[in-house]
């Protein structure tokens, strides 16, 4: 791997170890496009994402699935792309609903309402359809995403939160399975709430118009990569409304309808 790449995911790693943001690595990316033109900038960011990644693996870090990013159209028209990007989830990440989540666990958190979805069978074919992603869902759940940055001041463009593993933090499931046949994920209202007032909402048509279409993404998305969904994964398909800044002691819950409740407690800052 070119050598800005390996230097721009050491800023990325010791900004997640320290939990002090760094500058952009844009720049670097571009530096090393600079090397190899006919690789896209985005390609050149998910390198970096792999490298760290791998790093965190070989330190024994357990993936349990896959996030999905921009699915809102307004900010995949700011920051000028055109389809989403995706992140790896660890074990670690996982947060159990209303359990106090330490501060210093997150990085410059925002919160976001989601669709997971959890695989029982694998997702290996070069392009599936909705059919094959309904069969091999076990179940939905309710779940809060808690975003975070590793750039300073959510300074980022597209190659900054793609080497930042899509801007990934932690995340909240329900523990109340649903599944699919029982759900009009099209259609399902969203509440966030903070400390009982409405701070977001939305409707599961704001996910690239259903959280399947993101879904169906990230499987053809992954299996042309040779790294196909399995059995087991969880899906965070995507923001079924804005996002929304954290403070310590917030409270939030999600409330989508025909899937119920999840909420997120962060701790004071000590």
């Amino acid at each position: 791997m070119h050598a800005d790449l390996i230097e721009a995911a050491h800023h990325l790693r010791q900004a997640q170890l320290n939990g002090q943001p760094c500058a952009p690595v844009r720049e670097l990316i571009a530096q090393a496009q600079a090397a190899q033109p006919h690789t896209s900038l985005a390609d050149l960011a998910y390198q970096v994402q792999h490298y760290n990644n791998l790093a965190a693996i070989d330190a024994g870090r357990r993936p349990v699935g896959h996030k999905i990013g921009l699915t809102s159209r307004a900010v995949q028209q700011q920051l000028g792309v055109d389809q989403p990007d995706f992140g790896q989830l660890f074990a670690d990440m996982a947060r159990g609903d209303d359990q106090p989540i330490a501060w210093s666990d997150t990085c410059q958190p925002k919160v976001e309402a989601e669709v997971a979805l959890v695989l029982e069978h694998d997702l290996n074919h070069e392009r599936h359809t909705v059919a094959d992603l309904i069969r091999a869902t076990a179940f939905a759940l309710p779940a809060i995403e808690i975003v975070g940055s590793r750039i300073a001041q959510w300074d980022i463009r597209l190659s900054d939160t793609i080497a930042d593993n899509a801007s990934s933090g932690l995340f909240v499931l329900g523990s109340q399975p649903v599944a699919l046949e029982k759900l009009d994920l099209v259609r399902c209202g969203m509440s966030l709430t903070r400390a009982g007032e409405p701070v977001s909402v939305g409707a599961g048509a704001a996910c690239l118009g259903n959280p399947l279409n993101a879904a169906l993404w990230l499987a053809d998305t992954l299996a042309r990569l040779g790294t196909p969904l399995r059995a087991g994964d969880i899906l965070l398909t995507g923001a079924l409304g804005p996002m929304v800044a954290v403070q310590p002691g917030d409270r939030f819950t999600a409330h989508i309808q025909g899937l119920g409740s999840v909420s997120a407690a962060f701790a004071s800052a000590q």
